[in-house]
C-alpha cells in the first residue's frame, strides 16, 4: 500500500484544510439536536455546499464534486481534525444518498439530493421497533397498498435525528403473509404528514437525540418507494452496509479522537495509562490504513469494520474518562461522547449479530 499521496490528493486536501481553519466555528454550536442547534447546523452545510465541500464525492449534477475515494477520506480527516461540527445531515448524507444512488430512480435522485446535500431536507432513520429492536426482519409497522401509494401504520423506535429531522426512511411490511425477510418494503415519508406523531427521547445527557415515531394511516405516494415493493430488505442491506463501515464513522473521526487523547495524557503522563493510550492510537490508525488499503483492493466485511470501530470508540472514550478521573463529568465533549459511544455495539445491528455474521459468512463456521 503506498501512502504518498499524488499531487491532486495533496492540493485537495491542503484546500480542505484551508477552507475549514478559515470557517469552523470558534465555538462549539449547540446541540445539534436541539431546535437552536438545528438552525445552526443547517446553515453551517450550507456554507459547506456554497464552497462545494458538502457533499465532496457526489456527482455534480446534485451538488458533489465527484472527487475520488482518497479524496473523500481525505475530506473527512481534515474535517474531523479541525473539530469541525457534527453533520446534522448525516443520515441522509452518508446512509440514504448511497442507497439512492444504487438503488433509487432518476426522479428521486434529481428531486431528493440536491436539497438534502444543502440541509434544505434533514432525514431520520426509521428502522428500529419496539418489540424487534435491531432485528429489522421482526418489524410489524405496515404499509397497505392504496390507489396511488400506501398507507404506513404503527411505531418506529431510536429514530436517530427524528426530533429535528424533516423526513425519514424505513422499512415496512407490506405482505404479512411472507417470512421475515420477505415481504418487505423501504419507504420515504415526511415526518409532518398527516397522521405522523414524533416523541422525542430524552437521552443522559439531556438531549432528544432520538424519537419514537407513531404513524396512523399516513399516505405516501409510489414515488417515495426506494427499490421494488416487496424488494425492501435487499435495499435496507444495502443501506445497513453503509452505517456499519468507514462511510458514516470515517476513520478520521477516531484518529481525532485518538489525537485528542495522547495530548491529554501528555498533560501528566499518568504512567498507569500509558499503555491503554497508546493502543487506542494504534487502534485508530489500524483503522485508517484498513480505510486505504480498501482503496485498492477488496475491503473486508462491514461487520467485521463495524465490530472494529465501535469496540474502539468504547475504549477510547473509557481511557479519556480515566485520565480525566474526578473532572470526567465535567468535560462535556468527552462525557458526551462516551454516552454516545456506548451506543455503538447496539445501532446498526448489535455487535452479537455481527459477530455471527462474520462467523458464518465470512469465515464459513457452521450455523
Amino acid at each position: 500500500m503506498n501512502l504518498d499521496l499524488p499531487p491532486g490528493a495533496r492540493a485537495f486536501r491542503d484546500e480542505v484544510r484551508d477552507w475549514l481553519a478559515a470557517n469552523v466555528p470558534a465555538e462549539p454550536l449547540p446541540s445539534v439536536d436541539t431546535p437552536a442547534g438545528d438552525e445552526v447546523h443547517r446553515a453551517w452545510e450550507r456554507r459547506l455546499a456554497d464552497a462545494g465541500l458538502a457533499v465532496v464525492s457526489w456527482p455534480r449534477r446534485y451538488g458533489g464534486r465527484e472527487v475520488p475515494p482518497l479524496h473523500a477520506l481525505l475530506f473527512e480527516e481534515e474535517y474531523h481534525a479541525a473539530g469541525a461540527p457534527t453533520r446534522i445531515g448525516q443520515n441522509g448524507l452518508f446512509l440514504l444518498a448511497p442507497t439512492l444512488l444504487a438503488h433509487g430512480t432518476a426522479e428521486q435522485r434529481d428531486r431528493i439530493l440536491p436539497a438534502m446535500g444543502r440541509a434544505d431536507q434533514v432525514w431520520a432513520q426509521a428502522w428500529s421497533e419496539p418489540e424487534a429492536g435491531s432485528d429489522l426482519a421482526a418489524i410489524r409497522s405496515r404499509a397497505v397498498r392504496v390507489e396511488g401509494g400506501w398507507l404506513l401504520s404503527g411505531q418506529k423506535t431510536w429514530s436517530s435525528r427524528a426530533v429535528v429531522a424533516d423526513r425519514a426512511f424505513g422499512l415496512f411490511r407490506s405482505d404479512p403473509s411472507a417470512g421475515r425477510h420477505r415481504g418487505l418494503t423501504y419507504l420515504m415519508f415526511d415526518l409532518r404528514a398527516p397522521g405522523v406523531t414524533v416523541r422525542p427521547i430524552r437521552q443522559l445527557g439531556g438531549d432528544p437525540g432520538f424519537a419514537e415515531i407513531f404513524l396512523d394511516d399516513v399516505f405516501v405516494p409510489d414515488t417515495d418507494v426506494l427499490g421494488a415493493p416487496g424488494d425492501g430488505w435487499r435495499v435496507a442491506m444495502s443501506t445497513a452496509g453503509h452505517e456499519r463501515g468507514p462511510g458514516l464513522r470515517s476513520p478520521g473521526r477516531f484518529t481525532a479522537a485518538a489525537g485528542r487523547l495522547v495530548a491529554r495524557w501528555r498533560e501528566g503522563e499518568d504512567p498507569a495509562l500509558r499503555d491503554r493510550v497508546a493502543d487506542a492510537w494504534i487502534a485508530a490508525q489500524a483503522y485508517r490504513m484498513q480505510a486505504f488499503a480498501g482503496l485498492d483492493a477488496p475491503p473486508c466485511s462491514a461487520s467485521m469494520v463495524k465490530l472494529f470501530w465501535s469496540e474502539l470508540d468504547v475504549a477510547l472514550h473509557e481511557t479519556a474518562l480515566e485520565l480525566l478521573g474526578p473532572y470526567a463529568e465535567t468535560d462535556r465533549e468527552w462525557a458526551r461522547g462516551y454516552l454516545f459511544a456506548l451506543a455503538g455495539p447496539i445501532y446498526a445491528g448489535t455487535n452479537e449479530i455481527q459477530r455471527d455474521i462474520v462467523a458464518t459468512r465470512v469465515l464459513g463456521l457452521p450455523r
